[in-house]
């Protein structure tokens, strides 16, 4: 039995098949090691699809998640998760990602942890995203998407359309095609150093070859392949000592 079995029943996921064993497989990587972070924590998900992680979230013990999404008619299947009390710990808003942090910043909300799965890589603006993450005191940033392997810092640009639901937005009504970037494994560690996180990756390359099947992503070779990263906050003058129920899991 695995987290994401559920979706098995419900008709959003009822056309595709092994969904539900590709999530089981990364809510391992992507939730299961940061339960303490996460137990009582104040929670932003950015591009939360139809709210399937800030749901995971929400169960691993976090206080409250704001699910951010700009595409309504995702949001709206939020209501169809099982657990109503879970589902009670999450806050959906319809924005764009950077619009609603600078939002929060300017109203004096304050964030413990950042979940940014799916994302990173259908943006422009990575660094101000990271640096308002930071504003807002998030001391553990997740972030799981595709990554350029060359080592040297550098963003490439890609034509994205808009129509489907898992790549970028339209930033204006009637917007067919956009522009994402697509960062490499040294822009991000460069971002990382420059905001004063540390930057680990998740071992991918430990899960057996028998059950890589359903993340070939995370196995592609050639330049780009999907990864996951965790940046933590060091402590400083203007950063509290990490509380008790936040210590590291890793």
């Amino acid at each position: 039995m695995g987290f994401f079995d559920f979706l098995r029943d419900l008709p959003a996921y009822d056309d595709t098949p092994g969904a539900a064993r590709r999530l089981n497989l990364r809510h391992a990587a992507l939730i299961a090691p940061f339960a303490a972070d996460l137990a009582g924590a104040r929670v932003v998900d950015l591009g939360a699809h139809d709210g399937r992680w800030s749901y995971a979230l929400a169960a691993a013990g976090a206080a409250e998640v704001v699910a951010v999404e700009p595409r309504a008619e995702l949001l709206a299947r939020l209501p169809q998760f099982p657990n109503p009390a879970w589902r009670a710990r999450i806050r959906p808003v319809q924005a764009e990602a950077i619009d609603h942090l600078e939002t929060a910043l300017r109203a004096g909300e304050r964030f413990d942890f950042a979940a940014v799965f799916g994302l990173f890589y259908h943006i422009m603006d990575h660094n101000r995203l990271l640096l308002l993450l930071r504003r807002l005191g998030a001391r553990l940033i997740v972030i799981d998407g595709e990554f350029l392997q060359p080592a040297n810092p550098m963003i490439q640009m890609v034509r994205e359309a808009t129509a489907k639901p898992l790549n970028a937005a339209p930033q204006f009504p009637g917007q067919a095609m956009t522009f994402k970037g697509v960062p490499s494994i040294g822009a991000i560690q460069a971002m990382a150093e420059a905001l004063e996180y540390d930057l680990d990756w998740f071992p991918w390359d430990a899960l057996p070859p028998a059950d890589r099947g359903p993340v070939g992503d995370y196995f592609r070779p050639g330049r780009m392949r999907r990864a996951t990263c965790v940046l933590r906050r060091r402590a400083g003058p203007d950063q509290e000592p990490a509380r008790d129920s936040h210590a590291s899991s890793q």
